[in-house]
């Protein structure tokens, strides 16, 4: 092929959802999506679900303007210099953190915090710090390294992953964050074994995902707690057993958690975002073996303050990013189990809703009357 017939990328105008401010509701502007730059792919997004953590950098982060969602599947409609590992075309899933596969954390099999394309926290492209979006040429910053709130994006060719045409994009998309974030932390971080009891703080998609990951793995009690009741049933249907409300104790929950258990469980989970509950999850953990494992993002007091007696007494925490999946390596198997039927995902979609009522999907989650929204981007 002659260097003239090569198709180069060129600027594209559509729709995104920008943030102007903290807690602002989301504007549906016109933006200029930049052409793919070396190692890039450029995105056509068709779903992308809300996730908590969209809605915790929305209320509180202090880049702005901003385009969120980081949790999508779309196909490439451009790939830059360099890039063989995608063409226009395939279908992929969005990364919020990446895989460079030759950093001392990808090769030491030990980590998913790749040292090149870990999370990104500044609203710009890992490669030159610039942003791919803007409007009659104000930048508009990233987020997550995705931005899927947009009908088209531009991310490194090393946070996506390709995945199966026949791979349904309006229910794998919940596999680039929540769903995974949860099996992982269950199977990989935790390592849950055969009859032990576990308990789980928050029972959002993450918490009920740790529990179809706990149920799987054999526990024999999964102890839900959450403040809204009305989780109940949809819990049971991914392996809760029983549930506490806090509200209804009249003794501190970890207090409850410890009477039920004989002591403490052998498995807590810290799904809610909120460092106190962290100890919370520490002292529901039984002496000598107990192992807390936190994913939450937290929205205020990100320190955790803890009694050393409870880690000289031999309890374990660990804290846990994307389930401890390496995301280029590890999520081809995720999607393959739903493709056999071994992992539920489509009973976390809540609701599915037009691009147009992103902001509803925001109120849902803000609610608690949701679990995913799936939000169907115009085609």
């Amino acid at each position: 092929m002659s260097s003239s017939s090569i198709k180069t990328p060129n600027v594209i105008t559509c729709r995104a959802a920008v943030g102007y401010g903290a807690g602002e509701a989301l504007v549906i502007e016109e933006v200029e999506v930049s052409p793919p730059q070396p190692m890039e792919i450029r995105i056509k997004v068709v779903f992308t679900s809300l996730c908590r953590s969209d809605i915790t950098a929305w209320s509180q982060a202090p880049i702005f303007p901003r385009i969120f969602g980081h949790e999508a599947s779309g196909i490439v409609e451009s790939v830059g210099e360099g890039v063989t590992e995608f063409e226009e075309g395939d279908h992929v899933l969005t990364l919020f953190t990446g895989e460079c596969m030759t950093c001392r954390h990808c090769t030491s099999g030990k980590s998913n915090m790749c040292q090149v394309l870990g999370l990104e926290r500044k609203g710009v492209m890992h490669s030159d710090q610039k942003t791919r979006f803007s409007i009659k040429g104000k930048p508009i910053y990233h987020y997550c390294a995705v931005s899927s709130f947009s009908e088209y994006t531009v991310v490194h060719s090393g946070c996506a992953l390709k995945v199966s045409s026949l791979a349904p994009l309006d229910k794998i998309c919940l596999l680039s964050c929540g769903v995974s974030a949860g099996l992982g932390a269950a199977w990989k971080v935790a390592n849950i074994t055969e009859g032990s009891t576990v308990v789980i703080f928050g029972l959002g998609t993450v918490g009920l995902s740790v529990a179809q990951g706990a149920k799987q793995r054999g526990a024999s009690r999964i102890i839900g707690v959450d403040i809204n009741s009305e989780k109940i049933e949809k819990a049971r249907a991914f392996g809760i057993t029983e549930f506490v409300n806090p509200h209804d104790c009249n003794e501190p929950v970890q207090q409850v958690i410890k009477q039920m258990t004989d002591g403490g469980a052998d498995y807590s989970f810290e799904c809610i975002g909120d460092t106190g509950m962290v100890t919370t999850a520490l002292q529901s953990c039984c002496d000598g073996w107990g192992l807390t494992v936190t994913l939450g993002v937290p929205k205020v007091n990100p320190e955790i303050s803890s009694h050393y007696a409870l880690f000289l007494s031999g309890r374990t925490l660990r804290g846990s990013l994307f389930g401890g999946w390496r995301p280029k390596s590890d999520l081809h198997s995720l999607v393959d189990m739903y493709m056999r039927k071994e992992i539920q995902i489509d009973e976390f979609i809540t609701h599915n809703l037009p691009f147009e009522d992103i902001n509803k999907a925001f109120d849902l989650m803000i609610e608690g009357k949701c679990l995913r929204c799936v939000i169907h981007m115009p085609t």
